[in-house]
């Protein structure tokens, strides 16, 4: 049996490891609640987290120590529920302290958190509530669990739903399952009695049940231990290299891994400051107020601020030639200063003499957009066009890329300021192994390797060849470094036998303003197609030219519109092989969101839900072509 830590005896633990060096103490760390209350008793008076009050209208700033009295309070809460070891808790919300206190509060009891994107939509949150057995819902508030309920799913272990805000005096129970605002929970809870249930986890307890964005199907629960989990951390930090000034801007989900372990947990160790953004709208001016150091992104945020600039430039040829000028002459700086350029020369005379005012007028006021002072941007979770990412590292934003997956905690590859290859998403982290297997396959080694899948001995068993893990993706090893080629699963191959990687397409035609998102398929057909969402401002451009009525859905199906758009595409796919150009397309104005199910929290494509929701199309765009 276990006996439950008081947070008396967490920190007496916490103190003990201060008086060692940095590296021992973290190397002495096995849990994520103790990095939690090891960061809480060496640093309680630094800031922890910075976060946006709607009732004052200002951002307010809480210590280490206030964190660990509000975890604490949700503890108590928590355990006085008496449930049994590793039982899971869903948590249902936003980026923010109330996302925090609860996870801490749950790793501290050794319950198992189940996090889960605020957005998603209802069907999705009530299938993962019961897949995982979830005995606890916290969430938002009562509206939100409203739409989950009646979605009639079977929720059997469901106990109790916590929401922060109450908005409607009917919320239902669900099977008569009891609501309460957090604000009673914790008062409930503070009548003296003891703790009821809860016991310090050990390394190889679950530290998180992560349901993977189901890009191909159902969701399905990865299960991630302590040790898996705070290796990555241990890892990461060797490659990141975070320090105590930085200050972290936050608003990837923390229902992903990526950002759970890169821009949570790895600021907990590295003791940086962690500011939520209010929201994915909002990011361009929290950016500026917040003036972050470190950014943990996506590629559509850079690739949106990069359409941006691509349609300020387009308005005057001076600044344009101005800008492909500054972005030239960054490029060669970045290159020879990681090493990239084989001629070996230094640094031309020119190009000294010129960066300073070409940095002044054109890269400095870019990097302005992302608050002026990042000094790490990383970006994860999908692939980097080359021409997204040439433009900000010759402007000086220091992009690093990495590689990693739900089930590998999730970082297995990474570049470093200093050793930065942008054509490839860096080195595996230390510890982590990595081997190419049939088919170009990348399989994965090391301590950060999920236990496997929830209720899924078979799928489980599938993941794993010989001990290695399956990534699902095509790599190759050059140099130390991984390139990765594509989606086994995801290459399309065509009736003619063709095989051709639908995301070299895809973020060849998205690097254009003109087109906000795109999807290439053409598996067992004759050709590759292509749906595109046009921008507002192409199509209302484009329809005036046609002579068109861009407010009337039908002129999207017009020839000459389609012809025009679709010679753009091809354009744009001209330097892929003549046999992955699209020859047909599809055109939408209707954007791609979580909550239509076409896209993931993480804006990667739902490939299934795309092929169903325009089915119809390109049924239609195949049989026009074969008559």
């Amino acid at each position: 049996m276990h006996e439950m830590r008081t947070d008396e005896e967490y920190t007496g633990c916490a103190r003990a490891l201060t008086r060692k060096p940095l590296s021992q103490e973290l190397s002495a760390i096995r849990t994520l609640p103790e990095i939690f209350a090891w960061r809480a008793a060496r640093t309680p008076r630094a800031a922890a987290y910075r976060e946006y009050e709607d009732a004052s209208g200002r951002w307010v700033e809480v210590t280490w120590d206030q964190m660990k009295q509000r975890v604490s309070a949700v503890r108590a809460a928590l355990s006085r529920l008496a449930l049994p070891r590793q039982a899971r808790v869903a948590i249902l919300l936003p980026n923010g302290l109330h996302a925090v206190c609860v996870d801490q509060a749950v790793l501290a009891l050794g319950f198992v958190p189940v996090p889960m994107h605020a957005l998603d939509n209802p069907d999705s949150i009530a299938y993962i509530i019961g897949d995982s057995d979830a005995s606890v819902l916290v969430a938002a508030s009562d509206v939100q669990w409203r739409a989950i309920a009646e979605t009639r799913a079977a929720m059997p272990a469901l106990r109790l739903v916590v929401v922060i805000r109450r908005e409607a005096r009917d919320a239902p129970t669900a099977g008569m399952v009891p609501i309460l605002s957090l604000e009673q929970w914790l008062a409930d809870s503070q009548d003296g009695l003891p703790d009821a249930s809860g016991s310090a986890p050990d390394a190889n307890d679950l530290a998180a049940l992560v349901y993977t964005s189901g890009t191909t199907g159902k969701p399905k629960g990865v299960m991630l231990t302590h040790d898996n989990v705070v290796s990555n951390v241990k890892a990461a930090m060797e490659r990141m290299a975070p320090q105590s000034s930085d200050v972290f801007l936050s608003f990837l989900p923390l229902s992903h891994t990526f950002e759970r372990t890169a821009g949570y947990y790895l600021p907990i160790a590295a003791a940086c400051c962690v500011a939520f953004s209010r929201s994915v709208k909002q990011l361009p001016e929290d950016m500026k107020v917040i003036r972050p150091t470190v950014l943990v992104s996506v590629p559509r945020i850079y690739e949106r601020v990069f359409a941006a600039l691509q349609t300020a430039l387009s308005s005057s040829s001076v600044k344009c030639r101005l800008f492909t000028w500054a972005q030239a002459v960054g490029w060669r700086r970045f290159r020879r200063a990681q090493g990239l350029l084989s001629d070996g020369r230094t640094q031309s005379v020119t190009d000294t003499l010129l960066w300073p005012l070409l940095d002044r007028l054109i890269a400095r006021p870019v990097r302005g957009q992302f608050g002026g002072r990042l000094r790490l941007a990383v970006s994860g979770g999908a692939a980097l066009s080359q021409s997204v990412a040439q433009c900000f590292l010759g402007l000086g934003l220091p992009i690093v890329q990495g590689y990693g997956m739900t089930e590998t905690s999730p970082i297995i590859a990474a570049n470093g300021l200093d050793d930065n290859d942008p054509a490839t998403v860096g080195r595996p982290l230390p510890g982590v192994e990595v081997q190419i297997g049939e088919n170009h396959e990348l399989l994965v080694r090391g301590p950060n390797v999920m236990r496997g899948y929830w209720k899924r001995d078979q799928d489980t068993a599938q993941a794993f060849s010989g001990g290695w893990l399956r990534t699902g993706d095509q790599a190759a090893i050059e140099g130390g470094r991984l390139r990765i080629l594509g989606r086994v699963k995801e290459i399309i191959v065509t009736s003619t036998g063709e095989k051709i990687a639908p995301v070299d397409i895809e973020l060849a035609v998205t690097s254009d303003r003109s087109f906000e998102s795109a999807y290439a398929f053409g598996d067992d057909r004759p050709f590759i197609g292509c749906v595109v969402v046009l921008s507002r401002d192409y199509w209302d451009d484009l329809a005036r030219r046609l002579r068109l009525n861009p407010e009337d859905p039908n002129s999207l199906g017009a020839a000459p519109a389609k012809a025009a758009a679709l010679q753009r595409v091809r354009d744009l796919t001209r330097g892929l092989p003549f046999y992955a150009q699209p020859r047909a397309i599809v055109l939408s104005l209707e954007a791609w969101t979580i909550e239509n199910s076409l896209i993931t929290p993480t804006l990667k494509l739902k490939r299934k839900n795309l092929a169903a929701h325009f089915d119809p199309q390109i049924t239609a765009l195949y049989s026009a072509t074969t008559h």
